[in-house]
């Protein structure tokens, strides 16, 4: 309803028109409730995902950020053939403790210095080596039932160092040494402790039986053999070389 007063301005009454109403009141406190269930729907969706794939009724999530390992390398190429003529007797495994430290003169171990405990897994091989033999080194009987055989002594060949069993126990390294290799790489730093790993095992193997049971086990082979061919009496002599 309007009223027209002097001067003619008309006044309308009610409420005027700036005010909000009760709607608009409410509008806020109700955007927020429905922020709020959206926020706890995803966190629920979220939380059911994580543990269906740890009970693994869902494939396992990949870590975006897992690190990745590529290799390249060339093919192999074959620089040699060696023609083998002996008989490998006996094996031994062996396992060394390597402890290198390395010191630079006037400075503490903490500030230039490296300490490493290395465990290193390997075989050497005993062979009798049979290219050399001639007709002299074997001696046949008239009756042909005893022969004598005159074989080198068994040889050990190099030690030969199992990369995937031997492995660096514990490392100490001094402030400059963590310093350069965090700015630069060396691939051959290990390559000394591997190689003294590699004499460690080689003199382990002269003091060990090995040489021995690699006579008996060619003495045992070659007399089964021999009487397998008639002979009823077989000798195996072994004489140094030279």
């Amino acid at each position: 309803m309007s009223e027209r007063l002097d001067g003619g301005v008309a006044q309308t009454s009610g409420q005027a028109g700036g005010a909000p109403g009760p709607g608009g009141q409410r509008g806020g406190p109700r955007l927020l409730r429905w922020l709020a269930v959206l926020a706890l729907a995803v966190a629920v969706v979220i939380a059911a995902v994580l543990v269906s794939s740890a009970v693994h009724l869902l494939p396992q999530l990949r870590n975006p950020f897992a690190e990745s390992t590529t290799v390249r390398s060339e093919p192999a190429l074959l620089q040699s053939i060696t023609s083998l003529s002996r008989y490998e007797a006996a094996s031994g495994s062996f396992q060394v403790v390597v402890d290198m430290s390395r010191r630079t003169r006037f400075l503490p171990p903490f500030i230039e210095g490296t300490d490493t405990l290395f465990v290193g897994q390997g075989t050497v091989i005993a062979f009798v080596d049979f290219s050399h033999l001639a007709g002299r080194d074997l001696r046949v009987s008239p009756g042909r039932t005893a022969v004598t055989v005159r074989l080198p002594e068994p040889q050990l060949a190099p030690a030969t160092l199992d990369v995937r069993r031997s492995y660096v126990f514990a490392q100490q390294q001094g402030l400059l040494n963590r310093i350069g290799n965090f700015f630069s790489s060396n691939p051959n730093s290990q390559q000394q402790v591997y190689i003294l790993a590699q004499q460690k095992i080689q003199d382990a193997a002269g003091h060990s039986p090995l040489l021995a049971q690699a006579r008996t086990n060619t003495r045992s082979m070659l007399t089964g053999m021999l009487h397998a061919l008639g002979f009823r009496q077989v000798t195996v002599i072994f004489a140094r070389s030279g």
